[in-house]
C-alpha cells in the first residue's frame, strides 16, 4: 500500500513515514531505559538519576517527533483526499461514456465518498500507530539483548507465530470486504433511485408497503456486513490469543531463569516490563490491521478506476468537412454478444433519418456509436466524413447535439442549466434558445423566475419541462447534427405540442438522426431505416416501405 500511496503523493508520504519510524524507535528506547532504572532502584537508588534524565530526554524527543509526525500524517491525508478527487475527476472525464453503466455509477458514487475517505484515513490515522506497532517492539527486542540475550531471543522466537496469525486475520477481512463494498454501492444506488422516483412510487402505493427493490438491497447490505463480522472475528480472536500466549511463554521462560539463579529478580522484573511493552503495540495491530485492509481495498478500487483505459485520442486529429453520418459495415456488442451486426447506412447532410425497429434491435446502440460512447468492434462510423476515432472528443461533440428521453438537470437555475451547452454564450443567446424551446412559458410559472433552482436531476420540473430545457441546450449549442431519441414518446398533450415546436426550431436546416416511436415522426422522415436483430432489413421512405409490405409494414400495423 505504501508503494501505491507513494505513486500518488510522491515524497510527502516518505516524510510522514520517516516521522512515524523515528517516533517508534524513540518510544522503544524510552521503554528499554526502564531496565537500568529498575536495576538502580533495587540496588543503589541514586544511580537511577542519570537514567531518569535519559528517559526524560527520550520522552521529550518522542513527544516532539510524535507531534510533527501527526501533523505530517494529517497533511498527507488531506492532500490525498484532494489528489484522489482530482485524479478521479480528471480520469473519468476522458473515459468512454459507455463506461458509466448504472451499476458502475453507484459504485463510483460510494467510492468517491466513503472509499476515498477510507484511503485518506490510512496516512492520517493508521500509518503512525501501525508503524509503532511493529517498529517499537523490534526496537525493544534489539535493545533487550544488551541486558539478557536469552530473554530477547525468547521474545523474538514468538514473532513468526504472531506475524502469521496477523496475516491470516487480515486475509479474512480482505475476503469478506469485497462483498460488503458491492452491497453498499447497490444500496446507495437504490436509495437515490427511491428518493428520485417518489411521485411514481407514491402514486402506486409503493412507499406504504415498502419498495421490494430497496428492501432487498438494504437486506443484502446487512447480510454482507454480518458476513464481514463473522469472518473477521475468528482471525482477531486468534491473533489476540497468540499474542497473549507469546507473553505467557516469555514470562514462564524468565521465571525459569530466575528460579535457576541465572537471572536476578530486578532484571527479571525489568525485562518482563519490556516484554509487556513488546506485546502491547502488537495487540493494537489487530484492530489497525483490519482497518488498513479496508483502506487498501478502497485504494485498489480507486486504482481500478484510474487504470480503466481512457477513450483513445488521435495523435493527428482530422477535422470534419461535411455534416453527414455514415456507418460502414459496423459490428458491435456488449460482453461478447453482438447487438449491431454489419450495419451500413448513410445519413445525408441536412436530412432526417428515422431509425425504426422493435426493442433491442440496435437503434440506441447506433446513436451511441455515432457519439462514440463506445468504439466499434469492426467497421467504422464517420461523422462529417471523418472516422470518429480520428477526431478528438471536443471535435466530435462539437458536431453533435444529443437529445434523449432521460434528461438530467443540475441543481441550479434553468438559465445556468441551458448555458451549460455553451458557457461563453451571451445572456441574449441563452434567452433566445430558451424562447425557441418554449422554456419561457415554464419560467413564467416559477416563483423566482429565471433564478428558480430546479433541484437535483431537475426533480422540481415535469418530464416535458425538463425535455424543453434539454432542447434549449441543444439549440444554444447549435451543432450541425442532431441525434434524437423520440422526445415526445411519454408526454402529455400540452408538453408534447411544446416539445414538438421546440424540435422544429432545433432540427431546421440540420442533419437529424431520430429514434422514432411515433408514426408522425416516421412519415416526415427523408429516410426510414428499419432494424431487426441488429441488422438493417429495409431502407426507404415510409410510404415506399408500406407499399413493399413485409416486416416493416407488419411492424407499423401492429404499432398503430
Amino acid at each position: 500500500m505504501i508503494r501505491q500511496l507513494r505513486a500518488l503523493l510522491g515524497s510527502d508520504i516518505n516524510t510522514a513515514l520517516l516521522y512515524a519510524v523515528v517516533a517508534a524507535v524513540l518510544q522503544g528506547i524510552a521503554f528499554v531505559l526502564l531496565v537500568p532504572i529498575l536495576r538502580a532502584l533495587f540496588g543503589n537508588p541514586s544511580d537511577a538519576w542519570p537514567w531518569l534524565g535519559a528517559l526524560f530526554v527520550a520522552g521529550i524527543a518522542y513527544g516532539v517527533v510524535f507531534f510533527r509526525g501527526a501533523l505530517a500524517g494529517y497533511d498527507v491525508g488531506g492532500g490525498l483526499l484532494r489528489t484522489l478527487h482530482h485524479r478521479l475527476g480528471d480520469h473519468m472525464s476522458v473515459l468512454p461514456l459507455g463506461w458509466f453503466t448504472p451499476a458502475r455509477v453507484g459504485e463510483v458514487s460510494t467510492l468517491v465518498s466513503q472509499g476515498v475517505m477510507g484511503v485518506a484515513n490510512a496516512p492520517a490515522h493508521l500509518l503512525r500507530p501501525l508503524v509503532s506497532a511493529f517498529v517499537t517492539p523490534a526496537t525493544v527486542v534489539l535493545l533487550m539483548a544488551l541486558f539478557d540475550w536469552r530473554i530477547a531471543l525468547a521474545t523474538l522466537a514468538t514473532a513468526p507465530l504472531i506475524a502469521l496469525s496477523y496475516w491470516w486475520s487480515g486475509r479474512l477481512v480482505e475476503r469478506a470486504e469485497r462483498g460488503t463494498v458491492i452491497a453498499s454501492a447497490q444500496a446507495s444506488t437504490r436509495v437515490v433511485e427511491f428518493a428520485q422516483n417518489q411521485p411514481l412510487l407514491r402514486s402506486t402505493g409503493q412507499t406504504d408497503r415498502g419498495w421490494a427493490t430497496l428492501d432487498a438491497a438494504l437486506a443484502k447490505q446487512r447480510d454482507e456486513g454480518r458476513k464481514l463480522i463473522v469472518k473477521a472475528v475468528p482471525g482477531m480472536v486468534l491473533f489476540a490469543i497468540v499474542v497473549q500466549l507469546a507473553f505467557a511463554a516469555v514470562l514462564l521462560f524468565g521465571t525459569y531463569l530466575a528460579v535457576g539463579g541465572s537471572l536476578s529478580t530486578p532484571d527479571l522484573l525489568a525485562l518482563l516490563v519490556l516484554a509487556a511493552r513488546f506485546v502491547e503495540p502488537i495487540w493494537m495491530a489487530a484492530d489497525l490491521g483490519g482497518a488498513l485492509k479496508l483502506s487498501r481495498g478502497a485504494l485498489n478500487r480507486v486504482q481500478d478506476v484510474l487504470d480503466s483505459p481512457p477513450l483513445p485520442q488521435p495523435s493527428t486529429p482530422k477535422a470534419p468537412t461535411t455534416d453527414d453520418v455514415t456507418f460502414e459495415d459496423v459490428t458491435f456488442g456488449y460482453n461478447g454478444s453482438a447487438v449491431v451486426k454489419g450495419v451500413s447506412l448513410h445519413v445525408p447532410a441536412r436530412s432526417m433519418t428515422a431509425l425504426v425497429g422493435p426493442s433491442g434491435s440496435g437503434k440506441t446502440t447506433l446513436t451511441k456509436l455515432a457519439a462514440r460512447f463506445f468504439d466499434v468492434d469492426s467497421g467504422s462510423v464517420r461523422v462529417g466524413g471523418v472516422d470518429v476515432r480520428e477526431m478528438t472528443t471536443e471535435q466530435l461533440m462539437g458536431q453533435l447535439s444529443l437529445v434523449f428521453q432521460d434528461v438530467y438537470l443540475f441543481d441550479d437555475t434553468i438559465f445556468n442549466n441551458i448555458r451549460l451547452a455553451k458557457p461563453e454564450a451571451t445572456d441574449a443567446e441563452v434567452f433566445a434558445a430558451a424562447g425557441a424551446a418554449r422554456v419561457d412559458e415554464i419560467i413564467a410559472r416559477l416563483p423566482d423566475g429565471w433564478q428558480t433552482r430546479v433541484g437535483e436531476g431537475g426533480t422540481s420540473l415535469s418530464g416535458g419541462e425538463r425535455q424543453r430545457v434539454s432542447i434549449a441546450r441543444a439549440i444554444l449549442k447549435d451543432a450541425p447534427i442532431v441525434v434524437l431519441d423520440e422526445a415526445t414518446a411519454a408526454l402529455d398533450l400540452e408538453n408534447e405540442a411544446a416539445v414538438r415546436d421546440a424540435l422544429k426550431a432545433l432540427t431546421t436546416d440540420r442533419t437529424l438522426v431520430a429514434i422514432a416511436h411515433r408514426l408522425s415522426t416516421v412519415v416526415n422522415a427523408d429516410q426510414v431505416v428499419f432494424l431487426e436483430d441488429g441488422r438493417v432489413t429495409a431502407t426507404g421512405r415510409h410510404d415506399e416501405l408500406i407499399q413493399r409490405g413485409g416486416r416493416y409494414a407488419e411492424f407499423w400495423k401492429g404499432a398503430r
